[in-house]
């Protein structure tokens, strides 16, 4: 009996691991402006970074407080205190309004470790119109290519600042001087041939043709690399039964409007009940639903388990529910137990390819989960013994109280 009932384990497990998603990783999915996306090949190890951080915030409490101990439900205080970040390069819990400011520190940080690739990512992470940057690129690439095949052609080591090609495809772009810098150019002032003037121009060092491989490397870096984006943290929190589950209190983070905007919606809120009863077309009434899923940019879900703990976590209103069913299986003892999760009414979210907002699942929600039936039957009749929660002992050694 305890071997076939295994086996089962083995095949239900199999069948219902889904993708396999870390937590903390940004979703394989578009998930539309400012979502989490790993980064290119940009700088050697930051891959390896990027995975240290996500073992070090996975499922492990964060040692600065977000706001979910004191009162996590009340009026007088918010569910959490606002929305944060991982910065992949220096692994440090970041506010939503300090992104900008700790994206430079980090990168004019990483300067001295590698000017290369730390210009490399200015370029791709501070410069917002994308087709620029990719045109920019490649002629950068355009540059390096041509020294790399070319080496014994003097002109292709230099560039002239005044180029038209050079001014409008490449000047424009913050971060570009210092990597023509990082990769072995100088600044020289050179006469023009049958004039008596001179002209500023890039010239590569002389040293630098011993590495010619080093320039193939960094052309690749440059054509590789990504934006550099901070990853959302999911601020995981485990609550015991309360009452007050299904209360929330947002910071103005989780709302794609400024307090201005903020304050008008609380008023037009108390006419809800005029607008209620007017006659409306469905045309008027899809309308106004989009306009109210872009509001939100983020969603606090809280999942309630059949022994009334609570689960909480942070995600991105354009995420889909896949990542919310990966962020509760990882939290769980044993994550090959298939489960549903019912929305308001016992509603079932069956199609994991829909975002929160197109599930009505923002700015908050409580859900219910729900264990498979015939598969705890099997348990039980087993006669194994059950541990006294479905979560994570790390997790329950850090569970938390609403009030």
């Amino acid at each position: 009996m305890r071997k076939f009932f295994q086996e089962i384990k083995a095949d239900l497990k199999f069948r219902s691991a889904g993708p396999g998603q870390k937590l903390s990783e940004p979703a394989r999915y578009g998930l539309g402006a400012g979502a989490s996306r790993p980064g290119g090949r940009c700088a050697p190890g930051m891959a390896r970074t990027q995975l240290a951080v996500i073992r070090e915030h996975t499922f492990r409490p964060s040692k600065r407080c977000f706001g979910c101990q004191k009162q996590a439900g009340s009026a007088s205080e918010p569910s959490v205190s606002g929305v944060y970040f991982i910065c992949p390069l220096t692994s440090a819990v970041i506010r939503k309004d300090e992104k900008e400011k700790h994206i430079r520190e980090a990168i004019q940080s990483y300067f001295s470790v590698d000017p290369v690739a730390a210009s490399i990512m200015e370029i791709h992470t501070f410069n917002k119109d994308r087709e620029k940057v990719r045109v920019g690129v490649e002629t950068m690439a355009k540059y390096l290519d041509n020294i790399y095949l070319h080496p014994e052609e003097e002109k292709y080591r230099k560039i002239k600042l005044q180029n038209k090609v050079f001014q409008e495809r490449i000047n424009c772009l913050e971060g570009i001087h210092r990597f023509f810098q990082s990769v072995g150019f100088e600044t020289k002032t050179l006469p023009v041939p049958g004039q008596d003037t001179t002209e500023e121009y890039y010239v590569l060092k002389e040293e630098m043709l011993t590495k010619l491989e080093d320039l193939k490397d960094y052309k690749e870096q440059l054509l590789s690399c990504e934006q550099l984006r901070l990853q959302l943290h999911r601020q995981l929190c485990v609550f015991k039964p309360s009452p007050e589950a299904a209360r929330f209190e947002l910071p103005n983070d989780f709302y794609n409007l400024t307090a201005e905007e903020i304050k008008r919606e609380q008023r037009l809120r108390t006419e809800a009940v005029e607008k209620a009863s007017m006659l409306r077309t469905r045309a008027m009434r899809e309308k106004e639903e989009q306009r109210e899923m872009r509001k939100y940019n983020y969603t606090l879900i809280r999942v309630r388990f059949p022994d009334g703990y609570l689960l909480q976590g942070t995600f991105y209103a354009r995420e889909p529910v896949s990542v919310l069913y990966n962020f509760v299986r990882e939290a769980l003892r044993d994550n090959w137990l298939p489960f549903e999760l019912l929305g308001p009414g016992g509603l079932k979210l069956t199609d994991e390819n829909l975002a929160f907002n197109e599930c009505g699942l923002v700015p908050s929600a409580l859900l219910t989960l729900a264990w498979d039936a015939a598969v705890m039957s099997d348990i039980e009749a087993s006669g194994q013994e059950q541990p006294a929660s479905p979560l994570k002992p790390e997790l329950l050694s850090h569970v938390q109280t609403l009030s």
